[in-house]
């Protein structure tokens, strides 16, 4: 799968990503201070679910009705740190196909899945 890791990504996301063959851009890599809107069209244009720690893609997804290829939520509170990559490397294996244009949320042992609103 293709994947584009936002600039406050963490990186072990990144690289378990690669580490089992996904092709994962980090902004922090290539496209360092975009705009979230300008990571958003990035995503779009280079047909990239994005990767983020930043709840404000939910509010532009959601409530901005933004285009979205999907988006991945990461929630994990410091004392979980250890087990991103291995956990986002799980939820990518187990669920795939429903990643595209979903909004989803994952936690450490929880992953919400969200199909995007259409826009009206």
């Amino acid at each position: 799968m293709r994947f584009l890791a936002d600039e406050c990504c963490d990186f072990a996301a990144v690289k378990a990503l690669r580490s089992v063959g996904h092709d994962v851009v980090a902004v922090a890599e290539s496209h360092r201070s975009l705009v979230d809107q300008d990571v958003l069209k990035l995503a779009v244009n280079d047909q990239r679910i994005l990767l983020t720690e930043d709840k404000d893609f939910g509010w532009l997804v959601f409530a901005a009705h933004a285009e979205s290829q999907g988006v991945i939520l990461l929630r994990f509170p410091s004392e979980f740190r250890d087990s991103l990559g291995e956990e986002i490397v799980r939820v990518v294996r187990e669920h795939g196909s429903k990643l595209t244009g979903a909004f989803v949320v994952v936690r450490p042992g929880s992953v919400r899945i969200s199909p995007k609103l259409q826009k009206l």
